[in-house]
């Protein structure tokens, strides 16, 4: 396909995600089985434009003066591909396949820059019924931290330290520049390089299927290591999922002790297994699906009870940009509540002395600081564990960085403070 082509077919799949609010994927996958005789370099491009476009749909409609999927695609190829207005210009000339030529307005918009005193959800590019909670959360830094997330997200390894060591998995990626991770002391990553080159395909690797390594973001990586877990302990992994942190504990475990993995959804779960023979990981026991009673056995015998709480998915946008747009203030309402069901049916599992660790991949304080508090008052033989003192016993000597919400008690992470996803962790003690 043409530049030009591959132009059009982002602003047609753009119009399909934004006339239908669909999920991005959904939406490039349909297109794909229409379109049969794009290669994957197409494929890759035409994906790569409309993830970016998603991205800055917000400070793209700001500048451009409209919200259309063609002003934000070809807003995106000047901000975020490096190209001229100019080359722009030229690419849309109207020919067979590409789009057709510019407007005045259009190339207008091209040439615009964002106004300094423009509202901090434009610069921020997130929607503006969330503007009080990225103020609350980040203050005079709301735009800053939204624009971060509003980014491209580099691909992060953790290391299976079961089966390898971090030296061993640079030198087997060594073709893909990795480097290691700023924070996590098992951490690796690769960046990915701007416009439409595709992602590696890292698990596609023979160190991969070897166990060596896991895809996670660094953010998720030190948020297991802050739980604390350690070897010979009591731990469960409530809210699973596919595995991700379960893996991690056990390897921070060092294969002993008892670790559980459970989760309400046996769809979600069902990955698991596959990972954990994989990893080589033996003090785990996957719990049933929504087997209650199971968890009801475990009352006051954890040491550690992680919850990967279900949340609104905001500090992994630069992952799901399209999230962004479909998030309403229903949903985020819903997630709340779930947050609050699972907190209390769930700490019944920590013994007296033992730990809670909160985790949600989430900026937004209503899902984050707000349901500890509110914890706080309902369970008051809790206290919170102030994240300093997490952080200075999994890595003594190193030094921890701020909070991007300037907390003591709780960490948040986010890409513009931490070069990480956002996670907020919270541990407390029994």
């Amino acid at each position: 396909m043409t530049p030009g082509a591959r132009v059009s077919a982002a602003i047609d799949v753009l119009t399909e995600i934004f006339e239908r609010n669909r999920p991005a994927g959904e939406a490039l996958k349909d297109w794909g089985v229409t379109h049969r005789f794009a290669g994957s370099g197409d494929r890759a491009a035409i994906g790569n434009l409309v993830f970016d476009a998603l991205r800055k749909r917000t400070s793209g409609a700001y500048v451009m003066d409209g919200d259309s999927p063609r002003a934000i695609v070809l807003r995106t190829l000047v901000t975020d591909w490096g190209m001229k207005p100019e080359d722009v210009s030229a690419l849309a000339d109207g020919s067979r396949f590409a789009p057709e030529p510019l407007t005045e307005s259009e190339r207008a918009g091209l040439l615009r820059e964002i106004a300094a005193d423009a509202p901090a959800h434009i610069h921020g590019d997130y929607p503006e019924w969330l503007a009080p909670e990225f103020a609350r959360a980040f203050g005079a830094h709301a735009g800053e931290e939204g624009a971060a997330l509003a980014a491209r997200a580099p691909v992060d390894l953790r290391v299976n330290t079961l089966k390898a060591d971090r030296d061993k998995v640079l030198k087997a990626l060594r073709r893909f520049t990795p480097e290691p991770t700023p924070h996590s002391p098992f951490g690796i990553r690769i960046v990915q390089a701007p416009g439409p080159s595709r992602s590696p395909h890292i698990e596609a690797e023979p160190g991969h299927g070897k166990g060596w390594f896991e895809v996670q973001d660094e953010g998720s990586q030190m948020a297991s290591l802050l739980t604390g877990a350690a070897a010979k302990e009591q731990v469960i992994d409530l809210c699973a999922g596919a595995g991700g942190k379960t893996l991690a504990l056990a390897a921070l475990m060092r294969n002993t002790g008892q670790l559980y993995a459970y989760d309400a959804d046996r769809m979600r779960l069902r990955p698991i297994f596959e990972r954990l023979k994989r990893a080589g990981v033996r003090n785990a026991q996957v719990l049933q699906a929504g087997d209650t009673q199971a968890l009801a056995e475990l009352d006051g015998k954890m040491d550690c009870v992680v919850i990967d709480a279900p949340c609104t998915g905001s500090g992994v946008w630069r992952r799901r940009p399209d999230a962004k747009w479909r998030l309403s203030p229903q949903m985020l309402e819903a997630r709340r509540k779930e947050q609050e069901v699972v907190l209390d049916e769930d700490a019944a599992l920590v013994k007296p002395g033992g730990r809670l660790a909160y985790i949600t991949c989430s900026v937004l304080p209503s899902e984050n600081r707000d349901q500890i508090d509110a914890f706080l008052v309902r369970h008051p033989d809790f206290k919170l564990v102030p994240w300093r003192r997490l952080w200075e016993a999994a890595l003594p000597g190193v030094s921890p960085p701020d909070s991007a919400d300037g907390s003591d008690a709780t960490l948040q992470m986010t890409p513009l403070s931490h070069g990480t996803d956002g996670f907020f962790v919270a541990v407390l003690q029994r």
